[in-house]
């Protein structure tokens, strides 16, 4: 299993799945499962610990995505030994030296370039061609991710959905208090949660939260990424804190203690901060057209994610009326109660079976 993505500078939603795909699998006991990634001289940090050992290869890795993806080598088996199956948790492609699994969280850069890094772009194109050359099989984590796959080459006899997980233990009132103490939230909050990057939407949901008239904040959590600068966004606009990067372990209390969480993404491939938010019992604004519509259905608020009014009313409407408070709370619980990471390690055994074989 690749994880070299524990140890980018924003490892993002790919590292948490990667991460937590491969807790959930090495708990299996009829599988075996080894980390392969890029030569480096420390682990990553805490947060981003893989929690299998991993074998590395002998290059850093510009290097080794360079060389696979151009020259097809190193082969995964020089650093593992002999292995059943490789699985690529990310779109960086290592060489098919056995059956080949990829998962593909989403085709973003296909849709909107811009929001991406030139270079980024040029990686990501390649290794979808490797994909759709050389992969067995290629898992999507939503119905959106595997359909936008279909439509851009993939046969549909070789995708497979896989959903992600999410851990649905409720954060107690003690977390919750010590969390907002922290982070220095003293009044009701709203609640988002990502990297800042251009797809996210924060700029929308800056000018939507202006016409919020509520005696309320605005969180945002979440690493600088690239291609958008939070302190410019937020400049004069006393109302909103960046938080900045959160660990894990403090998120649950923070989703728990907002009176709402909004993620009007514009584009998403399965929108794990969504499930977070339900499971901790707090109403869901989220976006119309990609992945998110897919989870929030009818438990979360629905809005158009490129229309500042539509954000806006989505907003207030989850903070004020009451009646759909008592009922987004129930629904969301019930909602995320559908994703496990266990649930997702079956799938992913049923994957590398079909492969193998």
């Amino acid at each position: 299993m690749t994880l070299e993505q524990c140890w980018h500078r924003v490892p993002g939603g790919t590292g948490v799945a990667g991460i937590e795909m491969a807790r959930a699998v090495a708990a299996r006991d009829d599988v075996d499962i080894i980390g392969v990634s890029a030569s480096h001289r420390t682990d990553p940090p805490d947060p981003w610990k893989p929690p299998v050992s991993v074998k590395q290869l002998p290059l850093p890795r510009l290097a080794l995505y360079e060389a696979w993806h151009r020259l097809r080598w190193p082969k995964v088996q020089s650093a593992t030994g002999e292995v059943d199956l490789i699985h690529a948790t990310t779109i960086a492609m290592p060489p098919h030296s056995a059956p080949l699994v990829v998962t593909i969280h989403d085709l973003a850069f296909l849709h909107d370039p811009s929001h991406f890094t030139r270079r980024g772009v040029a990686f990501f194109r390649r290794g979808l061609d490797l994909a759709l050359r050389d992969a067995d099989l290629v898992l999507c984590p939503s119905t959106a991710t595997l359909d936008d796959c279909a439509a851009n080459g993939f046969e549909r006899d070789r995708l497979r959905l896989v959903p992600m997980g999410v851990d649905a233990t409720s954060a107690d009132t003690g977390s919750v208090s010590e969390a907002r103490g922290r982070y220095r939230l003293e009044r009701p909050y709203v609640l988002w949660t990502g990297t800042i990057e251009p797809r996210k939407n924060l700029r929308r949901l800056l000018e939507a939260f202006d016409r919020v008239d509520e005696d309320i904040d605005l969180a945002l959590v979440g690493p600088e990424g690239w291609n958008e600068d939070v302190g410019k966004l937020i400049d004069g606009r006393g109302r909103v804190k960046a938080l900045g990067f959160v660990p894990r372990s403090d998120l649950a209390a923070l989703y728990a203690g907002a009176r709402v969480f909004c993620f009007p993404s514009l584009f998403e491939g399965f929108g794990l901060p969504v499930l977070e938010a339900m499971a901790q019992g707090t109403p869901v604004v989220t976006s119309r057209g990609t992945s998110t519509e897919e989870l929030g259905q009818d438990a979360s608020v629905l809005v158009d994610p490129r229309d500042i009014s539509s954000i806006a009313e989505g907003i207030v409407q989850a903070l004020r009326d009451e009646e759909l408070r008592a009922r987004l709370v129930p629904a969301g619980r019930e909602r995320a109660s559908g994703y496990s990471w266990s649930a997702t390690a079956d799938l992913l055994l049923e994957a590398y079976r079909e492969a193998a074989a």
